[in-house]
């Protein structure tokens, strides 16, 4: 295995390791106050506090195990209900309107690695919010199409990750926050595809990519 392949397995575990940081921690800290309370009204705090950990923690694997790993469960297809799942979970915090316009038919998983990382990128961005429309068909020519558009007051993509994905992944250097856009390339590349960015107006951004059919 190369060094630069390391290096991305790396960025892409410390990623998963510092979002399910919070989380976890929360549980943890949740089960030592249990440990020591008595009062009861502190004690269904205490459960409260531990159940919305763990659902976070879950949701955030669920995200995780389609956006980086495998999806075992899965065949070559994902159903798109899954991956819809997977960006809720990772937005049940923030003040987000998902527009999906994604039909029902299952999506290879190389296109569905691509939506979640770019719904990842895109999440992170909209600090206070906004909109996000997720898109996905095939052409007549076999290609899949994929567009994610989001309009918000404010739009903060990492100078990084926004240089990844419109210029390719030798373009910055390689850290756990760009390592989604450097997947997003990665994956492009191998199923012979293409990813672009454009931002059309500073609160409104567009991100997607086109890969090719077999």
């Amino acid at each position: 295995m190369t060094d630069d392949r390391v290096d991305f397995a790396s960025m892409l575990a410390s990623r998963l390791c510092h979002d399910l940081l919070s989380p976890v921690g929360a549980f943890a800290n949740g089960l030592e106050l249990l440990a020591d309370e008595t009062d009861p009204d502190m004690r269904a705090r205490c459960f409260d506090l531990l159940e919305q950990s763990a659902r976070t923690s879950a949701a955030k694997l669920k995200f995780f195990r389609l956006a980086f790993g495998s999806a075992g469960g899965f065949g070559e297809a994902v159903p798109p209900a899954e991956a819809k799942s997977a960006i809720e979970g990772i937005m049940a915090d923030r003040p987000i309107d998902l527009n999906w316009m994604i039909g029902d038919d299952a999506l290879p998983k190389p296109a569905v690695k691509i939506i979640l990382n770019l719904s990842l990128i895109l999440v992170d961005a909209l600090v206070r919010g906004g909109r996000l429309d997720i898109g996905c068909e095939r052409r007549a020519d076999g290609a899949i199409e994929i567009a994610l558009h989001v309009e918000a007051e404010r739009i903060l993509v990492d100078a990084d990750v926004e240089r990844i994905l419109s210029e390719g992944e030798a373009s910055a250097a390689m850290t756990s926050r760009t390592a989604p856009a450097a997947l997003v390339q990665a994956v492009a590349r191998q199923n012979d595809g293409t990813v672009m960015l454009a931002r059309e107006t500073p609160t409104s951004l567009l991100v997607g990519a086109v890969l090719k059919g077999r």
